[in-house]
């Protein structure tokens, strides 16, 4: 009876997560906030009049941006006139090109595709309607080097960057300032033409400049803030790279075009999906099943291993106590959490989260900690689904959580998640099932 009630406990961990995946999906989503009424195109709360422009198109990137292309082509029909959108999770479309990527690391393919991005963009003029999809993954997956700059340098910043556990906002303000693309720069280059950015936000508390690296938002970092990011974190970049930022913090270099910049005021914004579409679709999930829900947080961050312990003692103080909720419950968090790396093994940000709170857990409790793009780190797991008897061996358990070499260990455990790509991209999503 015990063994048959902590595998519907993990079942219910799995599911919640899952639930939340199908809720952030593009088709989904796009479903309920895109429309075309006659000649009225709905965003959100936004309408905009299509007659008023002669060529509709589609333009952007990220983990699910062939997704929302595929479902713009459902929505708008005839009135698409085509586009370019790079990817690394290709879906069919009839009337937008999808070029491929690469993610979390910039290569080749990923340059060349860009480029036929930043081509279009150039066709474009005043009579043009531009849809920009920007998604989780886009800072990867639209590499273009700035002058003087080769993928090369931008691919060992990015590996050096991701090591270093500083946080996405601090990783990205680098990345923008090596970009011919990001931050702002893709919407100087379309101007005058009309955008609306059609935003799926992987970033903690969704700031517009920071998702994809904001291409088509105003900038508020500076060639100095990235400069300060390799020294805070002592990142190694080639001496490119630090020559590029020094000469742009000198004011050699122009800055990424800031909120009063002229290429924005025929730019708009509309969320269509953030990490609190896939946490709210988790609890409904839980409280389909019967169990009191608790959203702890969607903006938990900071180191993996350290925040897993306090989700943890969550679990503990329900058992014990009672709060913050009376079991059976289950509690949700979302956010981005991050590792630094000081070993050399396989593993993420999730499954360095799932293998910690392997080490801790005892009693009644399940834990599922997954990405939503269904790729934890460079790995090919989304996450994992632990409890208290998932670990045979805790001291090689311990030994691969300090290797950062968690992916074997869970492996080896049946514990790990693995989706392949998801078609979307909102982040990290935890849940604790609770008794």
């Amino acid at each position: 009876m015990v063994a048959s009630d902590a595998e519907a406990r993990r079942d219910l961990a799995r599911e919640c997560a899952l639930a939340g995946f199908e809720a952030a999906h593009p088709a989904t989503v796009v479903r309920e906030e895109v429309a075309l009424d006659g000649g009225r195109l709905r965003i959100g709360g936004a309408t905009i009049d299509c007659d008023d422009y002669e060529t509709v198109v589609v333009l952007g990137g990220g983990n699910a941006a062939s997704q929302v292309a595929a479902a713009l082509e459902d929505v708008l029909g005839d009135a698409l006139a085509g586009g370019v959108v790079v990817t690394d999770d290709p879906a069919e479309t009839e009337r937008v090109d999808v070029r491929p990527g690469d993610h979390p690391v910039p290569s080749e393919r990923g340059v060349a595709s860009t480029q036929a991005l930043c081509e279009a963009a150039d066709a474009v003029d005043e009579r043009t309607l531009v849809l920009a999809v920007i998604t989780g993954g886009a800072s990867a997956l639209l590499p273009a080097p700035a002058a003087g700059l080769t993928l090369a340098d931008l691919r060992a910043t990015t590996d050096a960057l991701l090591d270093s556990g500083a946080t996405i906002n601090e990783v990205n303000a680098v990345r923008k300032h090596c970009s011919a693309l990001k931050g702002g720069r893709l919407a100087a280059r379309l101007a005058p033409a009309r955008v609306a950015t059609l935003v799926f936000s992987d970033v903690v508390g969704d700031d517009l400049s920071v998702i994809g690296s904001g291409p088509t938002v105003a900038d508020p970092s500076t060639y100095a803030d990235a400069l300060a990011v390799l020294d805070d974190y002592d990142v190694a970049v080639p001496e490119a790279i630090r020559g590029h930022l020094e000469r742009g913090a000198a004011g050699e270099r122009a800055e990424t075009p800031g909120a009063d910049d002229p290429a924005f005021e025929r730019v708009s914004t509309h969320v269509l999906a953030t990490n609190r579409t896939a946490v709210d679709a988790a609890v409904g999930r839980a409280r389909e099943a019967g169990y009191e829900p608790l959203v702890l947080s969607t903006r938990v961050r900071g180191e993996a291993r350290e925040a897993a312990k306090t989700h943890v003692a969550i679990a503990e103080e329900a058992l014990a106590t009672g709060d913050p909720l009376s079991p059976p419950c289950v509690v949700v968090s979302g956010g981005e959490c991050t590792v630094t790396v000081r070993g050399d093994g396989e593993g993420g940000p999730n499954l360095e989260f799932a293998l910690s709170a392997a080490l801790e857990l005892d009693g009644e409790t399940a834990l599922c900690a997954v990405d939503t793009d269904g790729i934890d780190g460079a790995t090919a797991a989304a996450g994992a689904v632990v409890d208290a008897a998932t670990l045979a061996d805790r001291r090689a358990a311990r030994r691969a959580l300090r290797e950062n070499d968690a992916l074997p260990v869970l492996d080896d455990a049946d514990a790990l998640v693995t989706t392949g790509a998801t078609g979307t991209n909102v982040n990290d999503l935890r849940v604790l099932v609770v008794g």
